[in-house]
């Protein structure tokens, strides 16, 4: 290993410097002759700079500004949702769960997420939705406790069901991003050897604890240095995305509901990627301005996305015969949380005879609240389409450039 190179601008923030290592090719794999060349010879991969102890960078006037303008909108929105007594909560946190998936390219539709949730057969996206809802909800016990173990438990939340080889410790081969799936030579990052990631997740979760950084740039560079420091083989990028809540969450800015920043970042994946390549040069200001964008715009489609539901309840509670605190009137609540329900989770989430459920399920059906879906007589699932509806109106919302 020999120390090659370094990136660092001349700004008040380190960026990445690189070193050289052997490379070992499979001799054995299949490739043409151009790949093999291409995968010979030493490769470089990432030394990211030690920053527990590093002095605030420097941010712009402006950026300061927006960024705790930023702030206020976020405890706002939270302060908001959270008097409400309508279940939002757990419909923005799978939202969030959402987005945050589909910038890794994992799309799944609303049903097919609600089909997961409930145990059904669904597609391996809507699956993998479902478990970084649990990865978020891990971040979010675990927010005043961030350290190894923690983040390894929001990992292993993650990829628990799908990959369960890959969790329980950091990385121990090296992993890139972009590029041949053969080698590091030709990425377009290749973060640290595995041989540096304890020490630099160490220097990391240091960094997290510090109380001298305004807030939002504060989460926007512990985010950065995650991905850069890329700790897990798979799973990266959804578990960075996780303890941005955990920050939120343990610097008492969000307190009750999950913002859904990560829709504000699939708004302009290419500019949130561009900003990560930015911080590994020392740039900071564009992780921090991608995070201030996308926390507004995250503010105004969950705004818009609550205001839907909470219409929708309205109308609903004019549109049912079923009597106040009956099994039927108390499904109203469970539907906007999880949308599409068969007897024994209602009999379950209220707390009820499995004949009440059956016959709650009933009524609201009848009152066309509900819908069946599929044929089936048996075990039959229901679903709540206007509530899909809103939610696919929020995600496709969140994929549209904020101005």
């Amino acid at each position: 290993m020999e120390s090659v190179a370094s990136s660092a601008a001349s700004a008040a923030w380190p960026g990445v410097r690189f070193e050289s290592y052997a490379w070992d090719d499979d001799e054995h794999a299949p490739a043409s002759r151009r790949a093999r060349l291409r995968a010979r010879g030493p490769y470089l991969a990432a030394v990211t700079p030690e920053i527990a102890a590093t002095a605030p960078p420097g941010l712009s006037a402006d950026l300061v500004v927006d960024a705790e303008d930023a702030v206020a909108e976020l405890s706002r929105f939270d302060t908001e949702v959270g008097a409400f007594t309508a279940p939002f909560a757990a419909i923005l946190l799978r939202s969030e769960s959402a987005s945050s998936s589909e910038i890794e390219n994992l799309t799944a539709l609303p049903r097919g997420i609600a089909l997961a949730a409930l145990g059904k057969k669904a597609g391996p996206n809507a699956r993998l939705v479902v478990a970084n809802v649990h990865a978020m909800e891990a971040a979010l016990t675990l927010a005043d406790d961030l350290d190894e173990a923690a983040v390894i438990g929001m990992h292993a939340a993650l990829l628990a069901d799908d990959q369960p080889h890959l969790t329980g410790s950091w990385r121990d081969q090296q992993v890139w991003i972009g590029g041949s799936g053969r080698s590091p030579h030709t990425a377009d990052f290749v973060p640290p050897h595995a041989d540096r990631v304890p020490a630099a997740m160490d220097d990391l979760i240091r960094f997290a604890r510090r109380v001298d950084i305004p807030a939002l740039a504060h989460v926007a560079l512990t985010h950065a240095q995650f991905e850069t420091i890329h700790p897990f083989p798979d799973g990266n990028g959804r578990t960075g995305r996780a303890i941005v809540h955990s920050m939120l969450r343990r610097l008492r800015i969000t307190r009750q509901v999950t913002v859904p920043v990560s829709a504000g970042l699939l708004s302009d994946t290419s500019g949130y990627f561009a900003a990560l390549g930015a911080y590994r040069e020392g740039e900071v200001e564009p992780v921090v301005r991608a995070f201030v964008d996308a926390t507004l715009a995250a503010v105004v489609n969950g705004r818009a996305l609550v205001t839907d539901l909470t219409e929708l309840r309205l109308e609903w509670g004019d549109l049912t015969s079923a009597r106040q605190g009956s099994a039927g009137h108390r499904m109203l609540d469970l539907l906007q949380r999880q949308p599409v329900v068969d007897v024994s989770l209602v009999a379950r989430e209220l707390g009820v005879a499995t004949n009440n459920a059956r016959a709650g399920i009933d009524r609201l059906a009848a009152d066309g609240i509900i819908r069946p879906i599929g044929e089936a007589r048996r075990d039959r699932v229901f679903e709540a389409p206007d509530v899909l509806v809103a939610l696919d109106a929020f995600a496709q919302r969140a994929k549209r450039r904020h101005p």
